[in-house]
């Protein structure tokens, strides 16, 4: 069952649970798609209807931001575990370079696809990447058609939020893929053009602060963290933004 947290419905799954739950969808053959919210995407689903519709669709839904896991406690109920996006990522990259299964890399800029494939190919052996594509492409674009004929098993779809979570809805079925995951700008990781925090500063939770020292530009969204715990303590005390769905 899952859990609501200011209007977005969480699975309460840990990071273990949530990797079976890949593992699973992958040996599924069908369409799935796994969208990771954070705080900005919550905000967002609240002001879209259809947003929010989307990634109420999605077939697992993990609590990126530790913002989110916090609003969750506040909130009281179900308590929420953190579940990176990257993290996961990492796990269904490793089930699938020991199963064979192809995977595609959609998004970044030009060049970053390619070169996240080949610093993942060394990182994980027997690892296909079956096709890569920046994520800068018109409307009526066959990027999906183009996925179908690569084989892939697997999507990590990095185009940002809410591009990301409405090409999977829409596309879902037309790649051929069994697992779709919108991952943001995880790519820039992969390639090397991004570094995560250490991993002390993500035990402690502080992996957004790390980034707003790394990037100051950040200032612009990070602001809304405190805004949102301050929502969903204004939620707790009216009794409401939290409840099973």
């Amino acid at each position: 069952m899952r859990v609501n947290v200011l209007g977005v419905s969480f699975d309460p799954v840990s990071p273990g649970e949530a990797v079976l739950r890949g593992r699973e969808m992958l040996s599924s053959g069908k369409g799935c798609y796994v969208v990771t919210p954070n705080p900005e995407i919550v905000f967002a689903a609240r002001k879209d209807e259809k947003y929010a519709e989307v990634i109420s669709k999605a077939d697992l839904v993990l609590a990126d931001g530790i913002g989110v896991v916090y609003a969750s406690k506040i909130l009281g109920g179900t308590p929420l575990q953190r579940n990176p996006g990257f993290e996961f990522a990492e796990s269904m990259l490793l089930y699938a370079a020991g199963n064979a299964l192809p995977v595609y890399l959609l998004g970044g800029k030009a060049g970053v696809a390619e070169a996240a494939a080949e610093n993942l190919k060394k990182k994980y052996p027997g690892l296909v990447i079956c096709g890569t594509r920046d994520g800068y492409f018109l409307p009526g674009e066959p990027v999906a058609e183009d996925i179908a004929r690569s084989g892939a098993a697997l999507v990590f779809v990095c185009l940002g939020f809410p591009k990301q979570e409405f090409w999977m809805a829409e596309n879902r079925y037309k790649t051929g893929a069994a697992l779709h995951i919108g991952l943001g700008g995880t790519l820039d990781i992969f390639a090397g053009n991004l570094r995560r925090a250490p991993e002390s500063w993500q035990k402690r939770g502080l992996e957004w602060l790390y980034r707003l020292l790394k990037e100051p530009r950040r200032i612009k969204r990070q602001w809304k963290l405190p805004f949102f715990l301050l929502l969903a303590v204004c939620a707790r005390l009216r009794g409401k933004g939290r409840r099973d769905a």
